[in-house]
């Protein structure tokens, strides 16, 4: 019976409707990536490039820049916004120092943000997404079909992380973002 379920989940098209549970929509390119350069990040308010350290952006701003690097594959650049942040603890920041470490090629230092992630919130469904794909990377494909049963039951059908996480599985190709 579970095999059934998961032969469906797996085979069943996805909605792909959100690109991770903080932003609905892949991260559009702003003067961050188009204009700044060495890692700074657009101050809308001063209508300047900062560096991410300087403490003139707030959390949700740098957390746009992280996202926005880590698309634009500016994954150092990305580390240096997150490094801003100032709460290091929350779900979102260390999902994507999971992400970016796991991209940079230190999966074990990926693997442990992740789990990190999910012992702070059981729900992170893109922290799940991310980890899954790193089970494909790594071919534990039994690890990576369990946390798209965990991206399910906490709610994420249909949503980027269930269908980026199950296309992995399928395919054996990971996504960059």
């Amino acid at each position: 019976m579970l095999r059934a379920v998961l032969i469906a989940a797996l085979t069943v098209p996805g909605l792909a409707i959100a690109k991770d549970r903080f932003d609905d929509d892949p991260p559009k390119p702003t003067q961050t990536t188009q204009d700044c350069t060495n890692g700074q990040v657009w101050d809308s308010r001063t209508q300047r490039c900062v560096t991410p350290k300087s403490g003139a952006l707030d959390d949700d701003t740098l957390f746009g820049a992280v996202r926005e690097f880590a698309y634009a594959g500016q994954l150092e650049n990305a580390q240096a916004a997150l490094a801003a942040m100032s709460d290091q603890s929350d779900d979102r920041v260390l999902t994507y120092w999971g992400f970016t470490h796991r991209k940079l090629g230190d999966m074990d230092k990926g693997m442990s943000f992740y789990e990190a992630a999910l012992e702070k919130n059981p729900g992170n469904i893109a922290a799940r997404s991310y980890m899954g794909q790193a089970f494909v990377e790594t071919g534990d494909l039994v690890a990576a079909r369990r946390q798209l049963l965990e991206i399910s039951a906490h709610g994420g059908a249909g949503t980027w992380p269930e269908t980026s996480l199950r296309q992995a599985i399928l395919t054996g190709t990971t996504y960059n973002y």
